[in-house]
């Protein structure tokens, strides 16, 4: 028999509240008490996956060790918990209509008109429950995208109705969060915009077990007490989620509140153990309280939204605490760096990281960043997009091939040194078919990347099309930029690096998507400690 119990966390009032951290947050402190536990988000939109948006309409795509190109949500997930996500932990509308039209084309609803009820429902049930069945987690947190009353999660509150139902009330729970805001010209906290959040959720057919309250200022027993009365729900079961100065904080506030206990103790569980933050707390007093500062540049194209580069600044703080370190993030578009103003705009940095991308825009400023990074012998670190100009960069630059360029972004050039993978070649099809997911990569003793890892196999996460090209790796080594990470089974160049250089190096994979509060990726947290280094000189 299954025991697994399941926890749907919504969002009213307006999106953004941060349904993910509450959502990590307790699965943190859950899993402190020694349950076994996953999330899992479901996102209202109808694209299949993340994959063929742009960064500017949804931030960043997160990419899983199986492949999965999904929402910024689960870096959070797998950064909280230590543990990774996968393929399951992600569900689009556009993938439940996909499956469900296949099926209909398959013949499998046996002629009958396929509908909202109970088709589509039934396929998110399936969806939900899938990780449940695997018999590996003792509780799954679903993350509602959206905001209840928003036409497109319909389909999903029905489906979360339909399953508290079915798995009874000991086995399934809603943690709603909303907001209470704070009017200054009253110069009060108002109840009002949640008694609808919850009215819209309960009209729905759901009723909310527990409400986890954002504001500003403290909720006190009185407002908590209105706020339990116009819900439906006990004044115990009204928890504060107030402003955080980091999302670190929060897994902290949500134990001082007691949401582990009362979600616990609706789900008829119980546990010994405390939930213990030593080590997160040891992250966290790390990061609030350095000895030393470093300016990192981050190079890149969709810098507007911060969020198009999460996992990396994220990656950056974790490694950050780590060296004890504040890292302070110059946000540079690449866009606007020329060759008059290029030192000017970097003058200062203790170090550069170039960022990964697409597409042609803003290419120029990025190889002229690593120029400058390189002639300059300031700590350089390149990701995917990011190592393949600085490749461009030490072609033009150093072999004088001066057309040097990859056919992502000139289909003619003379010196294609980067160039389309094989296997993509006859792809039309764009959404879900780069390099995606874990490969192996075997690294060089004498490098600065073994330093790092101090391992010769590594495995990491990939997301591209574009590969450097083989026919050039012996006129750059023998220049001076040496290959040291390659993939064992296909020899494709996973790593550059320039030896006489303090610390120079370009990756191919995305080190950030497995960097986590309790193991900081060890390239971030050399490059950190190189650009410290830097900034004593």
């Amino acid at each position: 028999m299954n025991n697994t119990k399941y926890v749907f966390v919504t969002g009213g009032v307006t999106s953004s509240l941060g349904k993910g951290i509450i959502a990590a947050s307790l699965a943190k402190l859950l899993q402190q008490r020694g349950f076994s536990v996953t999330i899992q988000k479901l996102d209202p939109y109808i694209n299949i996956d993340p994959g063929t948006l742009n960064p500017y309409e949804h931030g960043e795509c997160y990419v899983t060790d199986d492949g999965a190109e999904t929402d910024l949500d689960l870096g959070h997930y797998e950064r909280f918990l230590n543990i990774p996500t996968s393929q399951a932990n992600n569900v689009t509308t556009g993938r439940i209509y996909q499956s469900v039209i296949q099926k209909e084309r398959r013949g499998e609803f046996l002629g009958k008109t396929v509908q909202v009820i109970p088709h589509i429902t039934d396929e998110i049930k399936h969806r939900i429950q899938i990780l449940g069945k695997t018999g590996e987690f003792d509780i799954v947190i679903t993350e509602i995208g959206g905001t209840v009353g928003d036409i497109e999660s319909l389909p999903y509150v029905e489906s979360v109705r339909q399953l508290l139902w079915e798995l009874g009330e000991e086995n399934a729970i809603v943690v709603h969060l909303t907001l209470v805001p704070y009017l200054a010209a009253a110069g009060e906290l108002k109840t009002k915009p949640t008694q609808h959040s919850v009215k819209t959720l309960m009209e729905s057919g759901v009723s909310p077990d527990v409400l986890v309250c954002r504001t500003e200022h403290q909720l006190d027993e009185k407002l908590k007490k209105k706020l339990a009365l116009f819900c439906n729900v006990k004044k115990e079961d009204v928890i504060q989620s107030i402003d955080a100065e980091t999302i670190y904080d929060v897994p902290n506030l949500m134990l001082q509140e007691g949401l582990d206990e009362v979600v616990l103790k609706k789900l008829h569980l119980s546990s010994e153990n405390k939930p213990h933050l030593n080590a997160w707390n040891d992250f966290l007093k790390k990061h609030k309280n350095p000895v030393s500062e470093v300016e990192i540049g981050l190079i890149g194209k969709y810098v507007e939204l911060h969020d198009s580069y999460k996992s990396i600044t994220e990656a950056l703080i974790h490694a950050g605490a780590s060296n004890e370190t504040k890292v302070k993030v110059r946000w540079i578009h690449s866009e606007e760096l020329t060759p008059k103003n290029v030192s000017k705009k970097l003058s200062g940095l203790n170090g550069v990281l170039v960022a990964p991308g697409f597409g042609d825009r803003g290419i120029e400023g990025k190889i002229k960043a690593v120029q400058y990074a390189r002639e300059n012998n300031i700590p350089f670190f390149g990701i995917c997009l990011g190592m393949q100009m600085a490749v461009i960069e030490y072609a033009r630059n150093i072999l004088k091939l001066s057309n040097a360029n990859s056919t992502e972004m000139n289909e003619n050039t003379s010196h294609p040194v980067i160039g389309l993978m094989e296997e993509q070649k006859n792809i039309t099809d764009k959404g879900g078919t780069m390099r995606l997911g874990a490969w192996n990569c075997q690294i060089q003793k004498d490098s600065k990347v073994f330093e790092a890892y101090q391992n010769e196999l590594i495995s990491e996460r990939h997301r591209h099309r574009y590969e450097f090209n083989d026919q050039y790796l012996q006129q750059i080594q023998d220049a001076g930029m040496k290959a040291t990470g390659v993939n064992p089974k296909t020899g494709l160049v996973e790593i550059i690096e320039i030896p006489s250089h303090p610390w120079f190096v370009g990756v191919q994979y995305h080190p950030e998507y497995k960097s986590t509060v309790l193991n900081p990726h060890p390239l971030f947290i050399q490059f950190v400690k190189a650009s410290l280094d830097h900034s004593k000189n």
